[in-house]
Order: C-alpha cells, then sequence, then structure tokens
C-alpha cells in the first residue's frame, strides 16, 4: 500500500473507534462491514479479484500499526483483559471485511471476534496457537466444522525474529487418481482441535484433562470442484476409516511437508489463507516473555453469513459451539 492508502485506512480507523466510547468489535462488525466500502479504490479491487480467484494466500502490505505499541502481551487473556493492539484490530476488521464477514467461536478465547495470537507460559509444546517451542502443524483451521472459515487473516504487529507461517497448496500435491478417489469418500472423522477444548493441567502428575468441545464431522478431505478441488486437513485432530485410508492419510501429510512454504510477515502485513485451498502452520522459536515476542491479531472470514446464522438459529457472529 502507498502512503496515501495507508493514510486513507488510519483516518477510517479513527473514525470507527470514535463511534463508540469503548472498543467491542463484534458490536462494531456491522459498522465496519460499511466503513469498508470507503478503502482505497485500489485495495477493495484487489481483494475482490483475490476473492473471485479464489487466491491461495495473500499479503498486504504496509498497513497502520501504532508507533507506541504495547509490549506483547503474555497471553491472549492478557491482551483481552488490557486492550492491547485494539487499534490494530480495528485495521484487520476493516480489511477483513473487504473480503467475507468476520466471525468467531463461543469456546475460542472466550468468545472474541479477533484473537492475539501469541506465546503463553506453560503451552509451548500445545496444540494451539499458543505454542512456541513446538512448531504448528500443516492444518485446516476449525477442520471439524462446517462452518469453518473461507479465509484466515492474520495481522503481524510484531516479528523481530522473523518467524514464519508456513502454508502448504493442494494443488502442488503429487496424488494418483486412485488416492484421489480414496480421499474424495466420506472415510475420515474430523474432531475440534484444542482451542476448542478445555484443557487443565493435573497438579498430581502433569497430565491433560480434556474436555472435547463440539461435535466431531465425517467426510471427505477433498470435495468441490474436481479441477481445482477444495480440501481439509489436520493430522493432529484426524481420524481414518480403515488401514487404506490411514495410509492415504500419511501420503498426504508426507506430499504437504514435501512442498510447505513459508511467509515471514512483518510490522503491518496482513496475509489473507483461502482456508478451503491451503493449510498453514508456523515454525518454532523460542519465546522470551519480555514484551518483544511475535505478535499477531487474527480473524476468521466467511463468505456467507447466513451459514453462521442457520448454524446458530440466531442472527450472531459467534459461534456456539
Amino acid at each position: 500500500m502507498s502512503a496515501d492508502e495507508r493514510a486513507t485506512v488510519a483516518a477510517l480507523v479513527d473514525e470507527l473507534i470514535s463511534d463508540s466510547e469503548t472498543w467491542d468489535p463484534l458490536g462494531r462488525a456491522d459498522r465496519a462491514a460499511s466503513l469498508a466500502q470507503e478503502l482505497p479504490t485500489r485495495l477493495r479491487r484487489f481483494l475482490s479479484e483475490v476473492k473471485v480467484a479464489e487466491s491461495d494466500v495473500t499479503v498486504l502490505s504496509n498497513l497502520p500499526v501504532d508507533d507506541d505499541l504495547a509490549p506483547t502481551p503474555v497471553g491472549w487473556d492478557a491482551a483481552a483483559k488490557t486492550g492491547a493492539g485494539s487499534r490494530e484490530e480495528v485495521v484487520l476488521l476493516l480489511c477483513g471485511s473487504a473480503i467475507g464477514e468476520p466471525f468467531g467461536w463461543s469456546n475460542q478465547q472466550d468468545g472474541r471476534l479477533i484473537h492475539d495470537v501469541v506465546p503463553a507460559p506453560g503451552m509451548e509444546r500445545s496444540l494451539t496457537s499458543a505454542s512456541s517451542s513446538a512448531g504448528l502443524s500443516l492444518h485446516t483451521e476449525d477442520v471439524f466444522h462446517p462452518c469453518r472459515g473461507d479465509y484466515v487473516s492474520l495481522f503481524c504487529l510484531r516479528n523481530p525474529d522473523r518467524i514464519g507461517t508456513t502454508y502448504a497448496r493442494v494443488d502442488t500435491l503429487s496424488l494418483s487418481a486412485a488416492l484421489r478417489d480414496l480421499l474424495s469418500s466420506d472415510s475420515f472423522t474430523f474432531h475440534p482441535d484444542d482451542s476448542h477444548v478445555g484443557v487443565t493441567l493435573n497438579a498430581i502428575d502433569g497430565t491433560d484433562e480434556r474436555e472435547r468441545r463440539g461435535p466431531s464431522e465425517s467426510g471427505a478431505v477433498l470435495f468441490g470442484p474436481g479441477d481445482r478441488p477444495y480440501f481439509r486437513f489436520d493430522i493432529d485432530f484426524m481420524e481414518a476409516d480403515g488401514a487404506a485410508a490411514t495410509d492415504a492419510m500419511r501420503v498426504v501429510q508426507r506430499e504437504l511437508s514435501e512442498h510447505a512454504e513459508s511467509v515471514v510477515l512483518s510490522p503491518g502485513d496482513a496475509v489473507f489463507i483461502d482456508n478451503y485451498r491451503v493449510v498453514h502452520g508456523r515454525e518454532p522459536f523460542t519465546p522470551r516473555y519480555d514484551g518483544t515476542d511475535r505478535w499477531l491479531k487474527r480473524v476468521n472470514l466467511t463468505r456467507d453469513l447466513r451459514r453462521i446464522y442457520t448454524a446458530n438459529a440466531a442472527r450472531s457472529r459467534i459461534i456456539v459451539a
């Protein structure tokens, strides 16, 4: 984005913030959708083309980030309590509204619409975005749910160690016709990931006690248009029905690893990942918990908000899971 376009975005951020005394992304989402029509013409046209073309991975650069940005919170709950990075949430909400409808989950980060992606003590090797020393496996966001996002957007506020966001595109996978047929069958069950699970550390033996929340769903890994298929996969939270399907999962996992790419986000960069065409993850890193760690804002985006209203039986952007 040019300096003038950046200034236009910043002015719209100011306008949306001034509409209310306290910042509430959920309460301002409808207004953000309206204001998104006033984003720079080149930006709106670009995001429209991305949507129509079903582009795999798209990066916007030079979005506004506060010069006086707060230290990186130690855990998302600290950000929620202090409102850290709230101005950057507005930036993401506005830009995200130009390509989709923001939504959230009742059992993720206390039902917040915009999430904080930061490392958290005790979660270093977890299978969530709060991990750090363990990499995050390539995965479809919320693989288990029919209302999973069409896009996941990550907005970088801080990344001094240049930690990469990894991804792999379905079109790069080398799969035989027989394997594609098997992956297109309903031979797989997808489960909620640990961000949808209550995890409590057992003080006696240090093991995790988990209460799984939300339904599992059976279905196919490959689906949709035969010439440009859609895709869902999460090796950590799926099962296969039978030996052949299990072998197929292993082949896909190997192919994903071999064709993985990486994008390193800098402050002011926002990436839009097509959740139907791409799986994503994160490289491992060593957290410092000193206010300088990697910090992203994240939002899920859907092309059709009515799917979520129907699932909720209510006009709410937060899926009750």
